[in-house]
């Protein structure tokens, strides 16, 4: 896969906002990717992990909204995320970017998200002037449903990678 420029930022550290897991309507057995204080985070999900998630098992349905920073850095995440098969990543919508390709056509199904989501700090202060939008790649069925259903409840579009012709 190749590089991926973050934007300028402090900070990895931004939360989900509730409404996302409001149009997906499930809950999530792990949160892989938790901030150790979670006093503004919305994931429904029985356990979570906030440190050495790469190196620790993940067992279940699972929520991923990993560090968007650095070159590649979404990379290992994603590998494991489709390694594991059972789940929903949010990463940033960079379509022309090799991570983003490589995980494009790993997925079951990819929703891009209508609006620009403007994630929540640490401090509860919601996000003005997002960089970019947003996708969720579905792997395994309950990630297909659970994005069916948030496009339903107009989250964004469905995207479904093709297989090639033979």
């Amino acid at each position: 896969m190749g590089t991926w420029e973050p934007a300028c930022g402090a900070s990895d550290e931004w939360y989900t906002p509730g409404y996302i897991f409001d149009a997906l309507g499930c809950r999530f057995d792990l949160d892989v990717a938790s901030p150790k204080r979670r006093d503004f985070s919305c994931v429904p999900a029985t356990r979570f992990i906030s440190a050495g998630s790469l190196e620790l098992p993940w067992r279940g349905f699972i929520w991923m909204n990993p560090p968007f920073g650095g070159p590649n850095g979404l990379v290992p995440w994603l590998d494991k995320f489709f390694e594991h098969g059972n789940g929903i990543a949010l990463t940033p919508d960079r379509t022309s970017a090799a991570w983003f390709q490589d995980a494009w056509s790993r997925a079951d199904t990819v929703l891009f998200t209508a609006r620009k989501v403007k994630f929540v700090r640490p401090d509860g202060a919601v996000g003005q002037r997002p960089s970019n939008g947003t996708a969720l790649f579905a792997a395994g069925e309950r990630g297909v449903a659970a994005l069916g259903r948030a496009a339903r409840h107009g989250l964004g579009i469905i995207a479904a990678p093709q297989a090639e012709a033979a």
